[in-house]
């Protein structure tokens, strides 16, 4: 049987990203840390997590279907900013909104560089105990954070920059009426190793969907963007 996965949030990176936010008519870059300006709260209250110390610039998005993305500049590299396109495979119309502003960007985006992909693999039902027992067998360690259950090695920190591999209810986080477990591979920066861009997707979902077979045994087709 072969299991759907989605790309569920979409990281890229470029020196010029606000480059391609130059209609006012649609688009408003707000400020948010920087020279003069330092907003922690607004943050937090437009995407519920804080702004970190790595994070040494950091302004919103907004646009003119209202939307709210996050750009950050990183103390490394300091001359790049980061977008983040999270939620896509939601089940709400907002994930269609940030789908369709995705879609209205690819031809502009193609040279951007990829810096984190997440797949997610959504079950109608509990996930199979014999997946968990597979990921278990290189990942021991369960370390819960906040309603998620993240799988690390004995010797991983908190935060793996090549591979997550995490699952949460994501029937009670959107509040749906059917019961939704999802299972989610982020693939973080040194998976990538910095010589991966947005035209180069085509490359990745053969290698990514090797990966997760090797830690679940499933048989995963990631949907095409």
């Amino acid at each position: 049987m072969i299991r759907t996965g989605v790309i569920d949030s979409l990281n890229l990176s470029s020196s010029d990203l606000e480059s391609l936010f130059f209609d006012e008519d649609n688009y408003i870059i707000e400020p948010i840390k920087g020279l003069g300006v330092f907003k922690p709260e607004r943050w937090k209250s437009a995407f519920k997590k804080p702004l970190t110390q790595n994070i040494i610039e950091a302004k919103i998005l907004h646009t003119s279907t209202g939307l709210e993305l996050p750009i950050k500049r990183y103390s490394i590299p300091k001359d790049k900013q980061t977008l983040e396109f999270a939620g896509l495979h939601g089940y709400n119309d907002k994930s269609n909104t940030l789908k369709e502003l995705l879609q209205s960007l690819k031809g502009q985006i193609q040279d951007k560089s990829l810096t984190r992909l997440d797949i997610a693999i959504d079950f109608k039902e509990k996930i199979p105990i014999r997946v968990i027992k597979h990921i278990r067998k290189v990942r021991q360690k369960l370390f819960s954070w906040y309603n998620s259950t993240y799988f690390k090695t004995e010797r991983e920190n908190k935060k793996n920059y090549h591979i997550n591999i995490l699952l949460y209810d994501k029937g009670i986080k959107e509040n749906l009426n059917d019961d939704v477990s999802r299972l989610e591979f982020s693939f973080g920066g040194s998976y990538f190793r910095g010589k991966y861009k947005i035209k180069d997707l085509p490359l990745l979902y053969a290698k990514m969907e090797k990966t997760i077979k090797r830690f679940t045994g499933l048989n995963i087709e990631i949907e095409r963007l």
